[in-house]
């Protein structure tokens, strides 16, 4: 058994998941002599160095937490309802570069709206309200709509198939072709539920049917295709190394690690207990090396020590959905956020693509064997 320290910038992260997909050399393997590094990994003093921007999708709300569950932002307030100023059905939440908004795709509702972080004001950006469709204007079902630093949004439009880009209510790139549903990238797509944007304009894509994870370049160039080893892969995640993580949005769930082409490196998959995961939707690596899960079907937030695949932090009571202080209701989106040492959200430092985790220690075979 050896120690996988997976991690570095994102750029650096990036450029290997890019190179490793697109015929680059391939790293030495590693030694089979088990490492000591795992038992020097420290504890930090929190789970959770900063706060989670948590899309409370069965409260249409949205709530930044922090490591001591205290609830630091709130939207919409009992204010903005009596203004008329809501959500509906919002399936994630992003904040956009400008440090000053936040991005929401309203998945049922087949909406992308904007809100205003200081004054709560809601913008339209694209789909119509409670209307399905794929011409132009409309979506069907939109998943995981990043903000970009050029302005973009890139979206996934899970069952018209597709990967699109958007500006000014405009579509401006696009992977796929609207409603035909089919594995042949890049000509076509399956229904898709995941989109994470890498540095350079590249995106890693999750299709459901078939469970492929794509890689993209920013010409929408296939690097790479492979069927993960899940039932319902969802939001990939890109490491160090070519490596990707992923959950596998089922009953009981999972959290993979996965190589370059596809190889499982690493699991989690408690069947039972507290530990069993019902519906997991994301799993983010966090900048101190543990990983944030949505665990949705649970209605809580998990934090989990990848190198112990223990249960660290928490947030929200197991399989209890409400909306009252540490209560939750089927969350199903995250987005960390830095704090200052005054605990005050610092929405200008987070960027998409995010930080990948510096020190991601996982349990990791030497004989092909996957960590159970």
């Amino acid at each position: 058994m050896l120690v996988l320290l997976v991690g570095a910038g994102t750029a650096a992260a990036s450029a290997a998941l890019l190179a490793a997909h697109g015929g680059g050399r391939r790293a030495a393997p590693a030694a089979r002599r088990p490492s000591r590094v795992l038992a020097q990994r420290r504890r930090p003093a929190s789970a959770l160095p900063g706060a989670l921007l948590v899309a409370d999708r069965g409260n249409n709300r949205i709530i930044l937490v922090d490591a001591a569950r205290k609830v630091r932002w709130l939207f919409p307030t009992r204010r903005d309802l009596r203004r008329g100023v809501h959500l509906n059905y919002n399936d994630d939440a992003f904040v956009a570069a400008d440090g000053r908004h936040i991005v929401a795709n309203e998945e049922d509702a087949h909406t992308i709206v904007s809100i205003d972080i200081r004054t709560h004001a809601r913008a339209h950006l694209y789909g119509t309200p409670g209307v399905r469709g794929w011409s132009p204007g409309l979506l069907n079902t939109p998943d995981d709509a990043y903000p970009l630093a050029n302005g973009q949004i890139v979206v996934a439009d899970a069952y018209n198939c597709r990967v699109i880009w958007i500006r000014r209510h405009r579509i401006v790139r696009q992977i796929g072709q609207t409603h035909v549903c089919r594995h042949d990238p890049p000509a076509t797509l399956a229904d898709v539920n995941g989109d994470t944007p890498l540095p350079g304009g590249g995106v890693l894509v999750s299709e459901i049917t078939g469970s492929w994870i794509d890689v993209f370049d920013a010409r929408g160039r296939l690097r790479s295709s492979f069927r993960a080893p899940v039932r319902y892969p969802s939001d990939p995640q890109p490491l160090s190394g070519g490596r990707i993580l992923l959950a596998d949005y089922s009953r009981p769930g999972s959290l993979v690690v996965v190589s370059r082409d596809g190889r499982l490196l690493w699991r989690y998959r408690p069947v039972s207990g507290n530990g069993m995961l019902d519906h997991p939707s994301l799993a983010l690596p966090l900048p101190n090396g543990d990983i944030a899960v949505n665990d949705d079907y649970r209605d809580r937030i998990v934090i989990l020590d990848p190198a112990t695949k223990r249960i660290v932090w928490q947030y929200g009571k197991t399989d209890v959905p409400g909306a009252g202080r540490n209560r939750l209701d089927t969350p199903d989106g995250m987005d960390f956020v830095p704090l200052d040492e005054h605990g005050h959200a610092e929405w200008g430092r987070v960027r998409h693509p995010a930080p990948v985790a510096p020190a991601l220690a996982l349990r990791v075979p030497n004989a092909g064997t996957p960590s159970g």
